[in-house]
């Protein structure tokens, strides 16, 4: 199934896209190119292969939980821009210029 030229500009009108004529019919091209290979493939014996969802084994690479020692307070707070009563320091955002906060 070949797409027209009408086809192409009734989906360059749907994703917004705004296209010159030369635009357009590069793009038919293109288009048509794509479901040519989509229809080659649709004529291709599946009926022994079983879906998969990748081309290629996949093993996610995750480590065990386990608990480790983790920074003291002190520690922590060595590379903070400003700390008080051992604790992050940080601007105030929420409620600046509000009257009453």
């Amino acid at each position: 199934m070949a797409l027209s030229e009408a086809e192409v500009r009734h989906v360059a009108m749907l994703a917004r896209l705004e296209l010159t004529d030369e635009q357009v019919e590069a793009l038919r091209t293109e288009l048509n190119s794509i479901l040519g290979h989509i229809g080659a493939i649709q004529q291709l014996d599946l009926s022994g292969v079983e879906p998969m969802t990748h081309a290629v084994p996949m093993v996610n690479a995750v480590r065990e939980d386990a608990v480790s020692p983790g920074l003291s307070r002190e520690e922590a707070l060595l590379n903070a821009p400003d700390a008080e009563a051992g604790a992050f320091k940080i601007p105030r955002i929420a409620g600046v210029g509000e009257e009453g906060a």
